[in-house]
């Protein structure tokens, strides 16, 4: 695509959609605008059209489905922002449209393996359309630094990954859909599928098998949604091997609002080792040799963000590179690939299934589903 306006239509516009539109917004002058949105949700709809004119944007085209957004003709890229479940079918639809457009879908890909498997062969057939996975956690600030200290070698082998998310519950969506597995594809896949992601990126390898153990102790247990109980869990443990030997471990607690921080990053190398910490924006950097009066620390932070908004700026950066990719001015391919969210499901599948069963679940297991 020649540089110039890039045109977005955004299908589902609750909280994280409405979030998408501020973050474009903010990249008016990198030409991205929003022309349109669709929503079943006709509330959601009007909160769109109230946020627009609190941007002082032009009010975008409204539709009731993702459909009549792709014949509408008024976008080049889609953003996905729908509940988890319906992911499978507006990806389908917009890959198997006769006009391209480029996507960006938000984490988790889809629910299944097997969908996330449809998707991934559907788009080879696409050279035309570029996709990426909305898995940002990779742009916040403190774990972009991570990324590039493990990648500089400075910790050496890398041998352990341990992250630590301790947070609040989950929040009210739109008809409670995030209540229950089947419309989320479970905890460890709609909220963790960003660390499993992570935890591969540090690693530079493949996961092998999975253990885990989670429950509902805490959230939702009270709440009934026509007469169903909520079967989310609210806390996990998940320790991940992989190919070339590195162990990666997930700590998950939906009940810790009392934490300075919400994310908590470790990576241990042979030579060293690294920590980001989110939201508090610093990275601690160490060396066996040095011990612990070597350890440095540094603050986390990345000039180019206009907008912190709901993840510390990382969806504002996620959207200036891939908007860089459209326009032609990166030879980068979109950072975060579809075989990339098939995985980072597929871990949180086996984690679900390990809770389930009382077992490792290997990932070869899953992936022949």
């Amino acid at each position: 695509m020649e540089s110039g306006a890039v045109r977005y239509g955004i299908v589902g516009v609750g909280m994280m959609g409405r979030e998408h539109m501020v973050n474009l917004a903010h990249l008016r002058s990198e030409g991205a605008t929003v022309t349109c949105v669709a929503d079943p949700h006709p509330p959601s709809l009007e909160h769109a059209l109230d946020l627009a004119r609190s941007l002082h944007a032009p009010p975008p085209a409204v539709f009731p489905g993702h459909r009549q957004i792709l014949d509408s003709g008024l976008c080049d890229v889609v953003v996905v922002s729908s509940p988890n479940m319906t992911h499978f079918e507006i990806l389908m639809d917009i890959i198997n449209h006769h006009k391209p457009h480029h996507v960006l879908v938000e984490k988790p890909l889809c629910t299944t393996v097997e969908d996330c498997r449809k998707i991934v062969n559907a788009a080879k057939q696409r050279p035309d359309i570029l996709v990426q996975v909305g898995l940002e956690y990779r742009y916040m600030p403190p774990v972009s630094k991570l990324i590039d200290v493990v990648k500089s070698g400075i910790l050496g082998h890398v041998k352990m990954v341990a992250i630590r998310e301790h947070r609040f519950p989950f929040l009210v969506k739109v008809n409670n859909w995030n209540r229950f597995n089947v419309n989320t594809g479970g905890t460890l896949v709609e909220k963790c599928c960003h660390f499993f992601d992570l935890m591969r990126l540090f690693a530079a390898a493949n996961p092998v098998r999975v253990m885990a153990s989670g429950s509902i102790d805490v959230n939702h247990k009270d709440e009934t949604y026509d007469g169903k109980v909520p079967d989310i869990i609210d806390n996990a443990f998940v320790i991940v091997e992989f190919d070339n030997g590195t162990r990666g471990m997930l700590d998950l607690c939906m009940f810790a609002e009392g934490s300075k921080n919400e994310q908590e990053i470790s990576v241990v190398g042979d030579i060293g080792k690294g920590e980001a910490f989110v939201p508090e924006s610093i990275v601690h950097v160490g060396l066996r040799a040095e011990g612990r009066a070597g350890v440095k620390i540094e603050k986390a932070e990345d000039a180019r963000i206009k907008y912190d908004g709901l993840h510390h700026g990382s969806s504002y950066l996620e959207h200036l590179h891939f908007l860089s990719v459209i326009k032609g001015e990166s030879i980068d391919a979109p950072a975060i690939s579809l075989m990339d969210g098939l995985l980072s499901v597929a871990i949180g599948v086996a984690a679900q299934l390990s809770i389930e069963k009382g077992c490792f679940i290997t990932i070869q297991e899953i992936l022949q589903c």
